[in-house]
């Protein structure tokens, strides 16, 4: 079938795909169409993160911290200890990309050559803010570690109260973090999540592949960047790519005709977009599928909320008519839907969200609420599927109990709880 993509490309003839398969090809390409076939291995983390160029880092912990959650989404049950191993065998580093982000290594080099890119991020201003401010406390600290080794923020003393800014961090904390911003510190590996920080150039030597010396030149980076954006959402608008690595300028359909005409991207015209798609020429097997409509959709998850497939509030929006804001950044008395509010992906669509909590030591998994969205039938199908997700989810966390305490529309928590106990 991938023949049949080639033969159309060469000839000039439009590929033309529905919005359906459209949303099905951007799920294959994220590993979020079908369940797993076979339980999870070590080797599927870095995997997984190698197929979406990288996996957005945040620290809030309701139900699993995000990088957790959204291998989970993928892999289903899993080891957490297999994302710290990939990070302190090599296999992955830290960087900042989207936001901070876990990369794979052996693209690093990339992240790290952006740095001009960049400049205009906030956490690069900020470090370079800080470093204005404290260039002799800092260098102090960068010397401790070049004669030390490998350091936590918490080998650092201090009984004075936190400072303000920077999340309320100690200034050893920030300075760690400012020289990991500015590329003189990198991380070795976490203990309990928390960053060990060492020199770039210790950390990069233990890696498999140390990254290749002199710096890249910044269209090089860009010209990359954009392509393996391309090839992560597995079709895009141009205007979806710049946001995925935080690229700026946005990227236009100028920009893109060079890399159509070398065949690195292929030109796809979907049912209902007034702009041209983009599919990396690597999914030519995949488009070929969507094209003959033979992508089947069977995967049934929760994602969390720093997912790829939502970060992008206007893609979601666009691709699967999903309108969706992360409340936990949102006052309690305006939440809609909880705190943690998790996307439900059912067979290919975002069918409704869901706020739960984890309570480990009670082996409580406590669903606050589900919420369906408006015109979604609550077939038998998609209860079933619901329920089996939240309570692969709760295994998962070592919380086999599952509450339900409420759920939208009428009758909803009721046929949850019931597939549950079955």
């Amino acid at each position: 079938m991938a023949s049949r993509v080639s033969d159309e490309t060469s000839t000039g003839n439009v590929i033309r795909l529905s919005h359906r398969s459209a949303q099905l090809l951007h799920l294959a390409a994220q590993g979020l169409l079908q369940r797993a076939t076979r339980k999870a291995r070590k080797a599927d983390v870095p995997a997984a993160i190698d197929r979406m160029g990288l996996l957005q880092i945040d620290t809030i912990n309701v139900v699993a911290r995000s990088p957790y959650m959204v291998l989970f989404s993928r892999l289903g049950a899993y080891r957490n200890e297999w994302l710290d191993d990939a990070l302190a065998d090599g296999h992955l580093a830290e960087a900042w990309a989207h936001e901070a982000s876990f990369v794979p290594s052996r693209e690093f080099h990339f992240h790290r050559d952006y740095r001009l890119g960049r400049a205009g991020h906030w956490a690069q201003k900020l470090a370079e803010r800080t470093h204005a401010e404290a260039r002799t406390d800092m260098d102090a600290l960068l010397a401790r570690i070049r004669s030390e080794g490998a350091l936590r923020a918490s080998d650092f003393e201090r009984d004075a109260p936190a400072s303000k800014g920077w999340w309320g961090w100690k200034p050893e904390k920030k300075w760690l973090e400012a020289w990991f911003a500015l590329g003189e510190l990198m991380v070795l590996r976490r203990e309990r999540f928390q960053r060990v920080y060492d020199l770039a150039e210790r950390v990069t030597a233990r890696w498999p592949v140390p990254p290749p010396e002199g710096a890249l030149d910044e269209a090089v980076v860009r010209t990359h960047f954009i392509a393996r954006s391309v090839q992560a959402l597995g079709i895009t608008r141009a205007r979806w790519i710049a946001d995925y690595f935080r690229l700026k300028p946005r990227v236009t359909d100028a920009e893109l005709a060079p890399l159509v005409a070398e065949g690195t991207l292929l030109r796809v015209d979907v049912d209902g977009w007034d702009e041209p798609a983009y599919v990396h020429a690597s999914h030519a097997g995949l488009l070929a599928k969507a094209i003959a409509n033979t992508l089947r959709a069977t995967r049934t998850t929760l994602l969390s909320p720093f997912d790829p497939l939502v970060w992008d509030r206007a893609r979601a929006q666009e691709l699967f008519g999903f309108e969706y804001t992360i409340e936990s950044y949102t006052p309690a008395a305006r939440r809609r839907f909880g705190y943690n509010e998790l996307p439900i992906l059912h067979r290919g669509r975002l069918v409704g969200r869901l706020d739960a909590m984890a309570h480990r030591n009670d082996g409580l998994f406590q669903v606050l609420g589900v919420w369906i969205e408006e015109g979604v039938s609550l077939t038998p199908a998609l209860i079933e599927d619901v329920a089996m997700a939240i309570c692969e989810c709760a295994a998962w966390h070592g919380t086999p109990r599952v509450s339900i305490e409420g759920a939208q529309p009428k009758g909803l928590r009721t046929q949850l709880k019931l597939a549950c106990a079955a």
